[in-house]
């Protein structure tokens, strides 16, 4: 039986709609073309939604994120524009005479079946989310309308974000003349914050204007503006960041503050002078990611227990490093909240401050008028602080100057930009510290990344495959009983199969046995050995363990710790 017709006799089968009522909708579509969950809309059917998820079921549809896919131009020929426009699909892989196409309309498969007169091929449909399918029509296709058009058709209570200081001026004093403008801006950041994204890239390119959200630490390409509004969107940006709009020769640093869903964020805006126009990247600073507790943080038990002991230590030097993004200052902020208390004094020095947080006192560097890591860093020993964090230690300057603070009885974090944690005391000594010094302040080394968590609202269990089981390196009787997880894909999630990220680590805790590899100069590979005796679980390690718990998937181990331990 044709789908179409195995559709009609579902929706009488369920009392949906009566026997006249679809041959009158089959009539209609046959004749107009028209997609059908558009004739069933005008008839004042309203329950769509359970229409599709029927028809998903029914026909076991898969579902694909398509956002990001590179389809050859040979495969997109295959589906004239018009037609993939009107009836919302994308070809995306043609194999043994097979045309795989995506579509986010599972009702209209009656147009879908026409294709095969047009094109003579057999056909597999996936599914696609709605938001997905816009960006990659956009992308592939070519748009299909104006963005401003769409921004200016929106209701007023879609756009969530409301400014505060500089922004809130600027938009009061010239909405009248740039309401447009300023629309079309509010909605590129409503909707990243609508999406949890971390940053968000403004890029101005040879013959497009591209706009790119970075959500759990993967970057989405989302529908830009036309070309032409490029000069009057960055000008915006600048304006609202409190910039000189009229610099465009030199890189600019501005901020933003903006209130949505409940919650204060902070926009740190850069501008830099690229080859089409100025590239902009915000990056979203959530306060409430700062406000973490350890466990949140990713910590499994023991290790949680072994950081909180370190984190109360009176004196010493704590490192924390791994590459940038990969939560360095999340873990930093979330330290100094749990140990901030009426009866210490902290002091931050730090480039920029990411966000104040309240009794903590932070100096911001300024090298331009000669603030550095290192004079302030020297400068604030002589407030007497208990703990001290330097946003990063870079020269010898600066290490010497923490090495002296750990000495002298205050406890002092600080990050570092190294591969792992043993690889923190070969930088130390490559700056040019004495290695004794490195071996008697240093408490600790902590690397850490960050992998992407299953979607909670459409996980599932599924059995290893002996490839994922020997990535693993489980013992025998704990194979046998190894059980994955991964996330399907579903709305909450933009169909990714994830949502949030959480930290895995890698924590050396300094011994006398390292001490001594420390002032003998052994080679990192060694010292990481002679802590994974003392306990230190790898990163690898620890994302497997999150892995067997359910809280992230295998592939985003390997995806995030892959070549590391080379």
């Amino acid at each position: 039986m044709e789908r179409h017709r195995l559709i009609a006799e579902y929706l009488k089968s369920i009392g949906i709609l009566s026997e006249s009522q679809i041959r009158n909708v089959l009539k209609s579509q046959a004749g107009s073309g028209s997609r059908l969950v558009d004739l069933l809309t005008g008839m004042g059917f309203t329950q769509i939604e359970q229409l599709r998820d029927l028809i998903v079921s029914q026909f076991t549809l898969i579902s694909l994120p398509t956002f990001d896919l590179e389809i050859p131009f040979d495969v997109l020929q295959k589906i004239q524009p018009e037609i993939a426009y009107r009836h919302r699909l994308l070809p995306i892989k043609f194999e043994n005479d097979v045309l795989t196409i995506a579509t986010d309309d599972p009702i209209n498969l009656l147009a879908q079946e026409n294709l095969e007169a047009l094109t003579k091929h057999k056909f597999d449909f996936i599914l696609t989310p709605e938001a997905h399918m816009n960006i990659a029509l956009e992308k592939h296709y070519g748009g299909s309308k104006n963005i401003l058009e769409a921004m200016m058709s929106k209701k007023e209570t879609e756009f969530e974000v409301a400014f505060k200081g500089i922004a809130a001026e600027t938009i009061k004093q010239d909405e009248r003349e740039e309401a447009p403008i300023i629309k079309l801006v509010t909605q590129i950041i409503s909707e990243a914050v609508k999406h949890r994204a971390s940053d968000i890239h403004v890029e101005p390119l040879e013959d497009k204007f591209r706009i790119r959200y970075r959500i759990d630490g993967v970057l989405h390409e989302v529908p830009g503006p036309p070309k032409q509004l490029q000069s009057s969107v960055i000008s915006r940006l600048k304006i609202m960041a409190g910039m000189n709009i009229a610099e465009k020769r030199l890189p600019q640093d501005g901020r933003i503050r903006i209130q949505s869903m409940g919650k204060d964020f902070d926009l740190r805006v850069s501008t830099l002078p690229a080859l089409y126009g100025e590239s902009v990247v915000m990056r979203i600073l959530d306060k409430s990611s700062f406000m973490l507790g350890l466990k949140e943080l990713g910590f499994m038990r023991e290790d949680a227990e072994r950081f909180e002991r370190l984190i109360h230590l009176p004196y010493g030097m704590l490192l924390i490093t791994g590459p940038t993004g990969s939560g360095k200052t999340t873990t930093l902020y979330a330290s100094l909240s749990y140990i901030n208390k009426p009866n210490r004094k902290l002091i931050t020095v730090e480039e920029p401050v990411e966000y104040q947080l309240s009794g903590i006192n932070q100096v911001q560097v300024k090298p331009s008028i000669g603030l550095t890591f290192a004079s302030g860093l020297r400068t604030m020993l002589r407030q007497a602080p208990d703990v001290i964090m330097v946003g990063e230690i870079r020269d010898f300057e600066t290490a010497s100057i923490a090495i002296q603070a750990a000495l002298t009885g205050h406890l002092l974090f600080s990050t570092l930009h190294t591969n792992d944690a043993a690889g923190a005391v070969t930088r130390l000594i490559d700056m040019g510290i004495k290695p004794y010094l490195v071996s008697s302040t240093v408490q600790a080394i902590m690397a850490q990344r960050l992998v992407r968590k299953i979607c909670e609202n459409c996980k599932e269990p599924y059995t290893p495959t002996k490839e994922e089981l020997s990535a693993m390196e489980l013992k025998p009787e704990e194979a046998r009983t190894a059980k994955l997880f991964r996330g399907r894909g579903c709305k909450e999630c933009l169909h990714t199969g994830y949502k949030g990220r959480i930290g895995i680590f890698e924590l050396l805790m300094n011994n006398d046995e390292i001490r001594e590899m420390i002032v003998k100069k052994t080679p990192s590979t060694e010292i990481r050995e002679a802590a994974r005796r003392a306990g230190m679980k790898l990163l690898r390690e620890d994302g497997i363990i999150k892995a067997l718990e359910g809280i992230t998937t295998l592939a985003e181990v390997v995806r995030i710790t892959h070549g590391y331990e080379e």
